[in-house]
């Protein structure tokens, strides 16, 4: 008798045993599978390693694509920003903001303008801004700053307030003097730190530093005095989110025609304007992280034909022995499965510190959020089950319709 056949006669002596009319216990059933898994050892631990490093790579993918729309996800439906309608390069009158107060909707204006300073390094990249110190964080509450850190802040026109991760990556606290070289607005900046800011969640984007703008206005206006008086964008809160096209229009009709024409979007549409600048790169890294599935999908479903191919003879004897072609074809979607899952779960395990570890490395530091969320988790799980699935369709197809005569006959 042939090798095979004799592990074959040997399963089917074991499942006969243990049986009722050729119907295994569950628990038996699953028993065989696992030892099926784990019966060529150095084939199941490369697949599994391939789905391990797929599962991972996946996920990191996901959470960079996730990263990249953080601002807008964030974004509150209240909230609108009005820009030159040219380009946000071109700034407007800060005299525009009594005019925009006194359209209806309107609950309160507020300013802010794009810093951007070099600190020390230019890889020390982070988002700055100059804002209206007296009614800025009365619109983005969900910034959480202490009182006496937000009064400090007003009260100290070289004060600033840095967000929690910030502070946390360049080790800085409250009293700092933070240099920072101008490129907007030329010179050497001197800033204190007032306050440190937390966010009302994980969501929110705690890797920010705020300045007041008088104190950059009043140092524009000495200098430059043509380019005093005038700022990036305006942020305003409105009574009613659903009315926010309408006010919007609204805001665009009052500066219609005037030397600075304007452009209001709600607060989502402005963030995604950054996102669309770089839209294609997000499409690749989409497209990259499903290819990496698709790869190690036909890396299973090879390890699957090979395991079928070579076990022919013994579904064969299980066949001749009365069992159903359909619990054949179980044997095999149920080792693509276990292989699958555990493969996935090992994935998703490491996932987790490996994405906290390029938070916290200076790649991830330009990311203002770089979280692994439960959607991203979701998605894993549903590609290593379709990975299963189709991994086995072929191979349990043909096991199931192996001819009894010609399965014993095989030689593996």
């Amino acid at each position: 008798m042939r090798p095979k056949q004799r592990g074959a006669w040997s399963i089917s002596r074991r499942v006969s045993c243990s049986t009722a009319e050729h119907n295994p216990r569950p628990m038996y059933f699953l028993k065989l599978i696992f030892k099926n898994v784990f019966r060529a050892k150095l084939r199941t631990l490369l697949t599994l390693s391939g789905l391990v490093v797929a599962i991972v790579a996946f996920g990191l993918l996901q959470t960079v694509v996730g990263a990249w729309f953080a601002g807008a996800n964030a974004s509150s439906d209240a909230r609108l920003v009005t820009r030159n309608a040219i380009s946000l390069v071109f700034p407007m009158p800060t005299y525009y903001r009594e005019r925009i107060r006194s359209i209806e909707g309107v609950k309160l204006v507020s300013y802010s303008q794009w810093f951007g300073g070099i600190y020390k390094e230019p890889q020390n990249f982070f988002p700055q801004f100059a804002v209206d110190h007296n009614t800025y964080f009365d619109i983005y509450r969900e910034f959480i700053v202490p009182p006496e850190q937000l009064l400090a802040f007003k009260r100290d026109r070289q004060g600033a307030l840095v967000g929690r991760k910030l502070a946390e990556q360049f080790g800085w606290k409250v009293g700092d003097v933070i240099p920072i070289r101008g490129t907007i607005f030329p010179g050497t900046w001197q800033f204190t730190i007032r306050g440190i800011f937390d966010g009302k969640d994980e969501t929110t984007i705690t890797r920010q530093f705020f300045m007041q703008w008088e104190y950059i206005n009043e140092d524009i206006k000495r200098r430059f005095p043509r380019r005093g008086d005038q700022i990036g964008v305006f942020n305003i809160l409105i009574d009613d989110p659903s009315r926010a096209a309408d006010v919007a229009k609204a805001i665009d009709t009052e500066f219609r025609n005037s030397l600075a024409e304007t452009l209001t979007e709600t607060e989502k549409a402005f963030q995604l304007g950054f996102v669309a600048q770089s839209e294609a790169i997000v499409i690749a890294i989409r497209i990259v992280s499903f290819v990496v599935i698709f790869i190690i999908m036909a890396v299973v479903a090879n390890t699957m034909a090979m395991t079928a191919r070579e076990r022919i003879a013994e579904y064969a004897t299980l066949k001749a022995l009365g069992f159903s072609p359909g619990y054949v074809a179980a044997l095999i979607f149920g080792e693509a499965m276990v292989l699958s899952l555990v493969g996935a779960g090992v994935g998703i395990l490491l996932t987790f510190p490996i994405a906290s570890a390029f938070a916290a490395s200076p790649a991830g530091a330009a990311f203002a959020v770089f979280r692994l969320t439960p959607e991203t988790v979701g998605l894993q799980v549903v590609c290593a089950l379709i990975v299963g699935v189709v991994a086995a369709l072929v191979p349990g197809w043909r096991s199931a319709r192996v001819k009894i005569v010609d399965g014993l006959r095989h030689v593996g």
